[in-house]
C-alpha cells in the first residue's frame, strides 16, 4: 500500500459526509433503536416504519452501540444496505442487543439503564495513502481474503490511539496480524460516521 501523498482536505471531508441527518432525524433514529430493542424483548411488534421521511427513508449503513455505564454491551451494524435507514437502525439495534457474540442477550432490566448510540455511515472510500486517515474523523474497514474488520471513528478517540494503532487494531478486529494492513493484497477503506447519542433525545 502506498504511504506517500497529500493529506485529505477539509473539502474532501465535506464530500464524505453525504449522509447528514438533522437533529430531529437523529432523535427519531435513537427512538427507533430503543423501541426496536424493547419490542423484541417484550415480544411486541415495532411501529410501522414505512412512513419514514427524509434521510430515514433513504438507504444507508448504520451501527447501533449499546453501553451500560462506560462498558460496551453490544455493537452491530450494516456497512451498507438497500433498506431505508429507519429499518436498518431497527434491525441492527435488535442484533446488537441479542446477537453480539461477545455478550449474552440484553435483558429488559439492562435496557432500562443502558444508553444507545447510532452511527450513520457515509459511503466507503478506498484508501490510497494512509496519510489520508484522520483519527477521530474517519472509521476504517480492512479486508484481506475472507476476513473483514471495521472500527468506527469514535473508537480511536475513546482509546487514545494514533493512526498506526488504529490501523493495527482494525487488523486485529479482522482476526489478522496487526501489520496485515500493509499486506499488498489488503483492501483498506475509510468512511465518516455521524454519531447520534441518546443524550440528544433528552
Amino acid at each position: 500500500m502506498n504511504v506517500n501523498g497529500d493529506l485529505v482536505t477539509l473539502k474532501r471531508k465535506a464530500e464524505l459526509l453525504t449522509t447528514m441527518v438533522t437533529v430531529d432525524e437523529q432523535r427519531e433514529l435513537l427512538a427507533i433503536a430503543r423501541e426496536a430493542i424493547a419490542g423484541s424483548l417484550k415480544r411486541k411488534p415495532l411501529r410501522d416504519l414505512a412512513q419514514a421521511r427524509g434521510r430515514l427513508a433513504e438507504p444507508g449503513g448504520a451501527f447501533v452501540t449499546i453501553r451500560i455505564g462506560d462498558q460496551l454491551r453490544g455493537c452491530i451494524g450494516y456497512i451498507e444496505s438497500p433498506l431505508p435507514l429507519a429499518r436498518v437502525v431497527a434491525e441492527v439495534a435488535v442484533k446488537a442487543a441479542r446477537e453480539d457474540p461477545r455478550f449474552p442477550p440484553l435483558t429488559i432490566e439492562e435496557l432500562d439503564v443502558a444508553t444507545l448510540e447510532v452511527s450513520v455511515l457515509s459511503p466507503m472510500r478506498p484508501v490510497k495513502d494512509v496519510a489520508e486517515i484522520h483519527v477521530g474523523e474517519h472509521g476504517l474497514l480492512l479486508e484481506l481474503g475472507w476476513r473483514r474488520g471495521l472500527l468506527l471513528p469514535q473508537v480511536a478517540l475513546e482509546f487514545g490511539w494514533g493512526a498506526r494503532e488504529f490501523l493495527e487494531h482494525t487488523a486485529r478486529k479482522a482476526g489478522l496480524h496487526p501489520n496485515a494492513w500493509q499486506d499488498p493484497n489488503a483492501k483498506l477503506y475509510l468512511f465518516s460516521a455521524e454519531v447520534c447519542h441518546e443524550e440528544l433525545a433528552h
